[in-house]
Parts: structure tokens; sequence; C-alpha cells
């Protein structure tokens, strides 16, 4: 298994409980597909570099998973068919990178407490 992480951007004319239920489809999807979700960040409404499809802001979401190869390509699917999402990027994490965002998680979860 390797470590991903996914940042996709949702359209912002989407209520709260919309987006939400959004994040969770595409949880389900990689859950269902045997990943193991290490993290889940809701960055909330953010506005664009540039406009896309004539929208300036958009909702942030990223999870961070651990995955099989194979299911990858069955999420980027699943984003390229939602026509909530506006854009997506899914990133392999190497050793270092996985270790930064364990160390990340943590103090996100200090500041929490």
């Amino acid at each position: 298994m390797n470590q991903y992480e996914t940042v996709f951007i949702l359209t912002p004319v989407l209520s709260e409980e919309q987006m939400k239920e959004a994040v969770a489809k595409f949880k389900g999807i990689l859950t269902n597909g045997g990943a193991e979700i290490l993290n889940e960040e809701l960055w909330g409404m953010k506005k664009l570099a540039y406009p896309i499809q004539k929208k300036s802001t958009g909702f942030y979401a990223m999870l961070e998973f651990k995955a099989e190869p194979q299911l990858i390509s069955k999420l980027e699917v699943n984003y390229r068919r939602d026509e909530r999402v506006l854009r997506y990027i899914t990133v392999k994490n190497e050793k270092y990178a996985a270790q930064y965002a364990e160390k990340r998680r943590n103090k996100l979860a200090k500041k929490e407490d």
C-alpha cells in the first residue's frame, strides 16, 4: 500500500450539507476500495487563483490515505464524473513527504486539544 494525498475543489454553490455529502462520497469510494483514511481536512471556502467555470471561489477538501495504486484511477474517474468537482489532484507521498504529513497531523491534533 502506498500513501496518497488528494485535494479537490468543490463548486461554491453547494450548501454546507451538500459539501460534506460530496466529501463523504469520495471517502466512501476510498474505504469501499480497501483504503485506510489517515486524515481528512476541510479547508472551507477559499478564493481561487483564477476563475474556473466562471467561479472565483470554491470549497477545498484534503484526504490523506493509504491505498493500492489501482484505486486511484477509480477515484479520479469519479472526480471527473461529478459535476460538483471543479479541480482535483492526487499525489503519492514518498518517504519524506509521508513523515512530514505525520508530523503535520500530530501538530494539528495538539492544537485541537
